[in-house]
């Protein structure tokens, strides 16, 4: 588990989706501090899906590979879940975790976003490309 400095007992876990990961270099934000002033004290979790799909993109070329790169390397600050035999795309695994294990997901996918919130996760996304905000159904 990842220690952060408030050290508060009730941080919330925050999956974190691939091009959250992405926005840091995209729009020049620091997410994880961004992450911080938006819900305080939090764990960041990264499926081994998503870790997976950063990897692919990586091995690109162009602003998509360039930000793919820089968020394995921002990956390394979350907690990495295995997600073992569970099937379907990435954006299902992730609904699937979040809505099972009381998780806020961090996204900019508006069709991920629509799922998790008409199941009732909350999602963080970016508002104005400069602040995060959080969406409750």
């Amino acid at each position: 588990m990842a220690s952060y400095r408030d050290g508060r007992p009730d941080r919330v876990r925050v999956l974190l989706d691939a091009n959250a990961l992405m926005a840091q270099l995209q729009f020049r934000l620091d997410i994880f501090t961004e992450l911080t002033q938006c819900i305080g004290g939090y764990e960041p979790v990264l499926l081994d899906c998503v870790r997976d799909e950063l990897r692919g993109l990586a091995a690109g070329h162009g602003k998509d590979g360039s930000s793919a790169r820089s968020a394995l390397i921002l990956a390394e600050r979350c907690s990495v879940v295995e997600t073992g035999s569970l099937e379907g795309s990435v954006d299902e695994k992730i609904l699937y975790y979040a809505s099972t294990h009381g998780c806020m997901v961090f996204t900019n996918d508006r069709d991920l976003r629509t799922a998790l919130l008409s199941h009732g996760v909350p999602v963080i996304s970016l508002a104005g490309k400069q602040r995060l905000e959080v969406f409750r159904e």
